[in-house]
């Protein structure tokens, strides 16, 4: 992480030795110890913490894009049996018209012949 030689340690420690006396260097050592640790806890767990929720946002993806996925593969077999139905009730509609056609058609012939006769029995 950082680049510090033997050189720059000592010259570090010498400067501290200064600055803080024989008496208290020892505890501020263990006090900058300390820290250190505790910064270095709180890295880590912000660290598993922001792998953590990068991790969760990678599942909701990924569930996200199934879901499209699932919804691509649905649509074929959606739109076919709608066509299917479309066409279905095409079929019953034609076949509905067919029938009326032959019961007009029979209805007609029917009138044909009570009418012949009536015209039977005017001639006579």
């Amino acid at each position: 992480m950082f680049d510090i030689g033997f050189s720059e340690l000592v010259l570090t420690a010498l400067v501290a030795l200064l600055v803080f006396g024989p008496e208290k260097l020892p505890q501020a050592a263990r006090v900058t110890g300390l820290w250190i640790g505790r910064i270095k806890r709180t890295l880590a767990e912000t660290r598993r913490e922001v792998e953590r929720e990068l991790g969760a946002d990678d599942i909701r993806r990924q569930l996200h894009n199934e879901a499209i996925m699932k919804s691509l593969n649905e649509t074929p077999q959606a739109i076919e049996r709608v066509l299917h139905d479309e066409l279905l009730q095409q079929d019953l509609k034609q076949q509905d018209l067919k029938q009326q056609d032959l019961t007009q058609a029979d209805l007609t012939q029917e009138q044909t012949k009570q009418q012949a006769p009536r015209s039977d029995h005017e001639k006579s």
